[in-house]
């Protein structure tokens, strides 16, 4: 059940990532780039870095469930699985600053 879990995941993870790099290249391809403004290079910059959290997270999420795979649920991957929950968690509380100041504070505006 835990790699099931890990496993689900991992997928909206991914999405999330994938989602985002479409963002991305949709925004480039109107000519919405981070040198066009101050609040497009905020924009980028931090939507980017939590998309790069996220990747770190996916690998240590995927690194993980081989160890598990391999080892099973010993001592060492339970606090591992407790590390890699502390902070994929961590991310959900940053994402969510992350979309207020960002996304709803450029539609208020």
């Amino acid at each position: 059940a835990t790699l099931f879990w890990l496993g689900i995941t991992g997928l909206f993870g991914a999405a999330f990532i994938g989602l985002e790099l479409y963002e991305f290249h949709h925004l480039i391809h109107v000519g919405a780039t981070p040198q066009r403004s101050a609040f497009l290079s905020a924009f980028f910059t931090l939507v980017g870095t939590h998309g790069l959290h996220v990747t770190f997270g996916l690998i240590w999420l995927v690194t993980l469930m081989v160890q598990v795979g391999r080892g099973g649920l010993t001592a060492s991957n339970r606090r591992r699985l407790n590390c890699l929950s502390l902070f994929w968690h961590f991310l959900d509380v940053v994402w969510i600053g992350v979309f207020s100041y960002v996304y709803l504070m450029g539609v208020l505006q």
